[in-house]
């Protein structure tokens, strides 16, 4: 028996690795999140058992002490051999990954990891969004928007100095994290917001650190900071003319 955490990419089913749909045509049961696409089990034997708990902000959902005790039940259940823990994106950006697999460990599991494209680089590179560019970013920080409200302490503190700034799970406290940014940024930084990147109802959203918190904006979506927006404002508006 093993437990697989699987990151499932960043929406598009196309995205998923080969070795994670390998694994998926196996498994006898898959514990699965909201952001990991459900055309994606339909890799999944007609036979596996579906398990979902899926987070979403200000909705009843299970906590990750919960989610732990699921996938350690589940594999000590001696009709499953392959466990697969499907997430959103990659395990280990801010999946919680690292958390499941100590679980695992302290209960003397077996687990294996097969990562996913995450939705911090791969969202922007699939609409022509470069987070780096030589010309004017060479560091990219890739930061949670929505810290464990139960820490003691909060450890975000927004004084990055890389050139590009990307901010996961942050759209219900936007207005919090670019008033924090300002701080430390020129509020007529450029900044770009995707919502639902990678599927067909994907929305680009553009404006600057002083302003983008006061658009329309839904949930999942990521927010982008820095010069490489216009930069890829130039791209979209020289793809048009292809």
């Amino acid at each position: 028996m093993v437990v697989y955490l699987v990151g499932a990419g960043p929406g598009d089913p196309e995205l998923i690795t080969l070795k994670a749909i390998k694994i998926l045509k196996k498994a006898n049961t898959i514990i699965y999140d909201r952001l990991a696409n459900e055309k994606i089990l339909e890799h999944a034997p007609e036979s596996v058992k579906l398990i979902y708990v899926g987070k979403k902000a200000g909705e009843h959902y299970k906590n990750q002490d919960e989610i732990n005790h699921i996938i350690i039940n589940e594999a000590k259940n001696k009709s499953n051999e392959i466990i697969v823990r499907l997430k959103g994106g990659d395990p280990f950006v801010f999946g919680r990954g690292g958390e499941e697999v100590l679980a695992l460990i302290k209960e003397n599991i077996p687990f294996e990891i097969i990562p996913g494209v995450t939705s911090a680089i791969g969202v922007p590179t699939a609409v022509g969004l470069p987070v780096s560019h030589r010309a004017v970013a060479t560091s990219f920080t890739i930061v949670t928007g929505h810290e464990d409200p139960t820490k003691d302490k909060k450890q975000v503190k927004w004084d990055y100095t890389a050139d590009t700034i990307i901010v996961l799970m942050g759209i219900g406290k936007i207005k919090d994290n670019t008033q924090e940014l300002m701080k430390y940024r020129n509020p007529k930084t450029p900044a770009c917001i995707i919502e639902n990147g990678t599927l067909p109802n994907e929305k680009i959203i553009f404006g600057t650190l002083e302003d983008i918190a006061n658009k329309n904006i839904n949930t999942p979506a990521i927010l982008i900071v820095g010069q490489v927006i216009d930069v890829f404002k130039e791209i979209r508006k020289s793809k048009k003319n292809f």
